[in-house]
């Protein structure tokens, strides 16, 4: 299985296991998922059912965050496809949404030396 240039960029970023409502708006339409775990670089959720997107395809998604009114918004491109999992790959957040990114993987990930040098890596290559 050829694994694209941008599922091995995702692998220098620390996944956090979390558990949200996503919304994946695509030019087939809007698909609903479950977010299975979150990077900084991008995003591994469940994949909804009558799934037409295809590898490299960009789309937009919008995670919620429970028992609040924040949604995180990113630009992504489909990078992988597991049985039952889709993985994406984060081409452009805003400012807001970067912000409750950083501090969600920061309250999860509970190693601010890393989280630093991650969102340095991030900087570098984006």
């Amino acid at each position: 299985m050829h694994i694209p240039p941008e599922h091995d960029e995702h692998r220098r970023f620390t996944r956090v296991p979390f558990q949200a409502a996503v919304k994946l708006r695509s030019a087939y339409g809007d698909h609903t998922a479950r977010l299975l775990d979150i990077s900084l670089k991008g995003v591994l959720t469940d994949q909804p059912s009558d799934w037409s997107v295809q590898i490299g395809e960009p789309l937009g998604v919008e995670i919620s965050l429970a028992d609040s009114d924040v949604v995180i918004h990113m630009q992504a491109t489909l990078a992988h496809l597991e049985p039952g999992r889709a993985g994406f790959v984060c081409r452009h957040i805003d400012l807001e949404s970067a912000s409750h990114l950083r501090r969600l993987i920061e309250l999860n990930l509970g190693n601010e030396a890393q989280l630093q040098r991650e969102l340095h890596a991030m900087m570098a290559s984006g």
